[in-house]
């Protein structure tokens, strides 16, 4: 699955709402996490660099926090688009945005520790949808073991939320 040809969940955010550091496309600095479709679940792939270390050979804990929270906000917005009869996996004309749902509340089991070096894969599955609310179950695997879960649950961004910030 050739994921760096196609568009990623996140490529959809709109620019005033694509900074978050986890996966926004417009924060340089940041991971710029990618969430695609896999059949029924998606996937994200990405590999930490020496200084996500926890302890030396490691991977730190927030980082695994931070990816299994991403992937499910960019899982709820593409489960939400596809609910709307929209794909976010694919050029659109006209260009499609995605819905932009952000963390109501995060829970990460660590169930091993995760070394520093391989690749790192979230899957996400969706277990919950209404109008407002998504909540997907989330696993992080490194070298086929699963390291980490966690279960997201996303709302809409509230009307407003950047009015006035700045």
């Amino acid at each position: 699955m050739a994921q760096h040809t196609r568009k990623a969940f996140q490529d959809y955010y709109p620019d005033d709402v694509a900074h978050c550091y986890g996966c926004g496309r417009l924060n340089e600095r940041g991971h710029q996490l990618k969430s695609y479709w896999d059949g029924d679940e998606t996937v994200a792939r990405f590999t930490p660099q020496l200084y996500h270390t926890a302890i030396p050979g490691y991977v730190y804990g927030g980082l695994i926090a931070s990816l299994i929270d991403c992937h499910g906000t960019g899982t709820a917005a593409a489960a939400a688009a596809r609910a709307a009869g929209q794909n976010l996996s694919g050029d659109h004309d006209p260009p499609v945005e995605a819905p932009r749902f952000v963390t109501a509340s995060l829970r990460v089991d660590y169930l091993r520790p995760t070394r520093l070096g391989p690749e790192l894969e979230v899957r996400g599955r969706l277990k919950e949808m209404t109008e407002r609310k998504v909540v997907v179950e989330a696993t992080l695997s490194a070298e086929g073991k699963v390291t980490a879960r966690g279960t997201v649950v996303a709302v809409r961004m509230p009307e407003g939320m950047f009015e006035g910030a700045g």
